[in-house]
Formats: C-alpha cells, structure tokens, sequence
C-alpha cells in the first residue's frame, strides 16, 4: 500500500501559515515560488525536484508554479501554475492545468503562471509587508520591480509594500515539527531504505565495484516506489571511506578491507539516511572490529540522551566522550582521556557534528540553536516530531604517519534515523544489521 500525504495536511499547513500572517499588525501577503526545470545540456533537463517549501505547502510536483497566500483576499490561497496544453504535454508529460488545480490541490483560485504580475500588481496596491524567501534572490528582485511600478505610479493613488521580510525562517520552524501524517510517510522512506541496505550487504563481495553496490542500492529504491536516492549515494571502500562525501563509486572491492555505505531512499518528497560499515569479506579483522565497537559504542551513548528537553549538543558530547575513551584504550591518543575531551583532540578522528535534521531536505531546515540568556545562544532542545540522524564516526586517513600502520586507511561510520517521541526516541532504521555479529551473520547467510 503507498503510504502519502492527503490534500488536507498540506491545507492545515497553509491555514496555519494564513493565521500568522493575519495576526501580524501590518497587511501581509506572501509569496512561496516553486522550483524551475533546470538545463543539463542543450535540450535536456535535470530529473525535476520541486523546491521544499513549496511543495510543504502544497504537495505539487510540476515545474513554474507559486504560491501566493493573501490573508485579506477574498482568495486567500492562490495557485499560479503551467496551463494545459495538449501540444506541449505530448512532448513532456501531463500538466495537472489551471481548470483541475482548485479540485485537486484545494486552493481557493488558480491562474496560470503567466498571469502572475497581471494579479500581483493590484494584490500588492496598498500592502505593508511582502514575506518572500531572501535566498530566492531572483523573485525578491522580481516582486520589487513590481513594487517600483506601483510606487511610480502614486498619483492614481497606488502605494507600495514598505518592507520585505524573509518566510524562510518561519516555514523552517514549521517543518522542524513532523505530524503524525509525515512521520508515517519518513517511516517508509526507512523501511525502503533499510531493505536496500540489507540487499547490498549481500551482494558485497570481493571483486565487485562499488558502482554495482550503488545499483543494487537505487534499485532497491525504485522497485520500492521511491523516487531515487535523497542524496548521492556514497559506496566507499577500503581509504575511500575516510572521505566523508565520497561519491565517485569507482573502486574495485578487495577482500580484506571495509565498505561504508551511506545512502538514502527519497519516498513522497521525504528522505531516509542510513550508514553501514562493514567488511568486503563478511568477516571483521581484529584491528577492524575494535575501532568498529567504538562507533557502536558512541551511538549507543548518544541514543541514552534523545528525550524531549535534551539536545543534539548533549548527544554530540555523550558519543565523543566514548570515541575519545576508545581511542585512548587503543593507543591511537596517547594519554588522559578527560584531558583530549577538554582539548577536543577526538576531533581529528571525529572529523563532524554526531547528526543533523531529516525531512523534505536530507539535511533538513531548522535552527541547531536558540537564543538563550545572557549566555548567548543555547542548543535547540528536543520536542516530539522532530526527526533526526545519529552517524558518530572514526576516520584515520593513510597519511596518518603518527598512527600504527594498523589502523591507517579505515573510516567507519554508523548512522540511523530517530524521531523524538514522548518518552525518548524511536529508531526507524534499527532493523539494518548492526553490531559484528548481525553483520557477519547477514553477510555469510547470502
């Protein structure tokens, strides 16, 4: 069964966006631009993927559209969007058209896209405040080309907006907090996700290339209803997997040496991110299995702290402490391991932050930090809904000349998607194998 979001999720989010701006003490309308096609070459065109906050607010996945929220328009909710046409959707696929826009997407009027500065100019007469995305700069310069025209024109008693005021930061706010719906929609992302990433462990082997594990992955995907990878997809084998956005998926995998996988299934918009080390062979050397069992260790730790009220911070610290432990048991720092956590000398090896947010975008919007007190800013404390990964990782490059040999050109990460619930945390990717002795018995099953 495809599990997605229905017509009312995506109007309770525009209702929720209206009343904010109706509350806010000058007239207000906004104005959220889809995404383009954008030109791969000559006459081809990338795969399209519409802009996130704009499909946030309305579920449409056509190129050329906005949308523009009027609290005092007698049409609060408008949609400008490709017209049908018959000649031009035999060559590029169907367009849902201005006619069937109100039906099916539940907004209160449709125009096409070419029609937008004729119904711009009068909406923006007279208005105190346009809130656009300032990332957007083209639109920005756009909407005030068209203010221009209206404060040129003030002897037939036309007025410009006065300010222009940046949405991003309240849409991201919004999209922090899943509902109930999206969180149904991520749990298949993980589900596709986890599926694909037990397939490629058992196809890994030596003598295969990292580009066929990456098949095997995206198919996985798509024979799941996924519309593809979230982001590119990193098979890194061997040294290759000290390289933390590694995605040339070249190399020939060799007995004896460890495969990191991090990808990611995008499923309705939404995207999953799970990463899995583990060995070409199927089996753990010595020297592998211990730095292994110190990641392990550190997510574990960091799981110990999600619960409303804690914070990314926290779990960060929980997860270095363990690796910064582990790395001093081994040798690899030399000396008091309180000590290289107050110096941070773990970073050398723990190269990132522990996780970041995951929804519409794989690394997702919203704020990793608040205004505080006289302390300044203060880590963004967790609140049920808001889903997140957990990827503690070690990496000790080959030119590590301080290192014993044994340890130089391993990278190991381990990274799942959790979600912040009442009591603690649920982890939608748990069911990818795991610790050693999973992974070795996933592996020599196939």
């Amino acid at each position: 069964m495809t599990v997605m979001l229905n017509n009312d999720e995506f109007a309770q989010r525009r209702a929720r966006l209206l009343k904010r701006l109706a509350a806010q003490p000058h007239s207000t309308v906004a104005i959220i631009p889809g995404a383009q096609l954008a030109t791969r070459s000559r006459d081809t065109e990338f795969p399209f993927r519409q802009d996130s906050d704009f499909f946030y607010l309305t579920g449409f996945n056509e190129p050329d559209a906005v949308l523009v929220l009027a609290p005092d328009s007698d049409m609060p909710v408008q949609l400008y969007c490709q017209p049908s046409d018959p000649h031009a959707e035999v060559w590029h696929g169907r367009r849902l058209g201005v006619a069937l826009a109100v039906a099916e997407l539940g907004v209160d009027v449709a125009h096409a896209i070419d029609d937008l500065d004729d119904h711009l100019l009068p909406l923006l007469d007279g208005v105190h405040t346009v809130m656009i995305d300032h990332g957007k700069s083209e639109w920005l310069a756009h909407v005030q080309e068209l203010s221009d025209q209206l404060r040129q024109s003030r002897k037939k008693g036309q007025q410009a907006p006065r300010a222009y005021v940046d949405i991003a930061p309240w849409l991201h706010e919004a999209r922090l907090l899943k509902s109930a719906a999206e969180l149904e929609v991520m749990r298949e992302a993980a589900r596709i996700t986890v599926a694909a990433h037990k397939r490629a462990m058992r196809f890994t082997a030596p003598g295969h290339y990292e580009y066929q594990v990456a098949a095997e992955l995206h198919h996985e995907f798509a024979f799941n209803g996924a519309s593809g990878p979230a982001y590119g997809t990193i098979c890194g084998s061997g040294e290759n997997a000290c390289i933390l956005h590694y995605t040339e998926n070249q190399s020939q995998l060799r007995d004896g040496d460890l495969l990191l996988i991090d990808a990611g299934a995008e499923y309705q918009g939404y995207a999953a991110d799970i990463t899995r080390t583990f060995p070409v062979n199927g089996k753990f050397s010595d020297n592998q299995r211990q730095l292994y069992e110190i990641v392990l260790r550190a997510q574990d730790a960091a799981f110990a702290t999600l619960k409303p009220g804690s914070n990314l911070q926290r779990a960060h610290e929980a997860a270095a402490e363990e690796i910064t432990r582990g790395l001093v048991d081994l040798g690899i720092l030399q000396g008091d391991a309180k000590e290289h956590m107050e110096q941070g000398s773990y970073r050398r090896f723990f190269i990132h932050g522990l996780g970041h947010w995951l929804g519409l975008d794989v690394h997702d919007v919203g704020d990793y930090q608040q205004d505080g007190s006289q302390q300044g800013k203060k880590s963004t404390a967790f609140k049920p809904g808001m889903v997140l990964t957990v990827e503690p990782g070690i990496y000790i490059p080959a030119d590590a000349q301080d290192v014993e040999p044994k340890w130089r050109g391993i990278g190991i990460r381990i990274e799942d998607d959790v979600i912040i619930t009442e009591s603690g945390y649920e982890n939608m990717t748990a069911d990818v194998p795991k610790t050693v002795a999973e992974i070795e018995a996933w592996m020599q099953a196939s």
